[in-house]
C-alpha cells in the first residue's frame, strides 16, 4: 500500500512538473503568428522603420522586379509601397508551421487590395534569431488563380 501511495505521489509530482513546463515554454507557432501580424501592421501604420525590423539581415525577397537580397535592399525596394497614406494592400497569417527545433517557420495567408478583395497569396520563412526574435529570411508572393476566365 504505502508503495502505491508513494508511486501516485510521484506521477502526480511528474505531472505536476510537465504542467508547469508546458506553461512556461512558448508556443513558437503562435510566437510567429504574432510575428507576421505585427509585420502585416507596419504596412497598415505606415511604418517603413517597424518593417525593417522584421526583415533579416541576410533575407532574400521575390518580387515582380526580381530578387531583393538583404535587409537595406528589401527595405529599399518596399519603400515606396510605404509613402502614400493608404497602404496599396495587406496581408495575415492563416497557416503557420515550425520546425520541431523551434527554429524556423513557414506562414502564409492572403494578400487583399485596399478594399479587401483577395490578390494573391504570400509565403514566408522565418527564423528564430539569436536575439530572441522571429525574422523573415524568405518571402514569396503569387497572384490568385483566375478560375473564371475561359481558355
Amino acid at each position: 500500500m504505502r508503495s502505491t501511495i508513494v508511486a501516485i505521489i510521484s506521477l502526480a509530482l511528474a505531472l505536476a512538473v510537465v504542467s508547469a513546463d508546458a506553461k512556461t515554454k512558448p508556443d513558437p507557432r503562435g510566437e510567429v503568428f504574432a510575428a507576421e501580424s505585427s509585420f502585416a501592421a507596419t504596412m497598415a501604420a505606415r511604418n517603413l522603420k517597424a518593417f525593417e525590423s522584421y526583415v533579416a539581415r541576410d533575407a532574400v525577397f521575390f518580387g515582380r522586379r526580381g530578387v531583393l537580397r538583404g535587409n537595406a535592399a528589401v527595405v529599399e525596394g518596399w519603400k515606396s509601397l510605404f509613402e502614400d497614406p493608404k497602404p496599396p494592400f495587406s496581408w495575415r497569417p492563416e497557416v503557420v508551421e515550425v520546425l520541431d527545433s523551434g527554429k524556423l517557420a513557414n506562414s502564409s495567408g492572403p494578400v487583399m487590395d485596399p478594399d479587401g478583395k483577395l490578390i494573391g497569396m504570400f509565403n514566408s520563412v522565418w527564423r528564430l534569431e539569436s536575439d530572441g526574435h522571429w525574422r523573415v529570411v524568405f518571402d514569396k508572393g503569387c497572384p490568385v488563380c483566375d478560375s473564371t476566365r475561359a481558355e
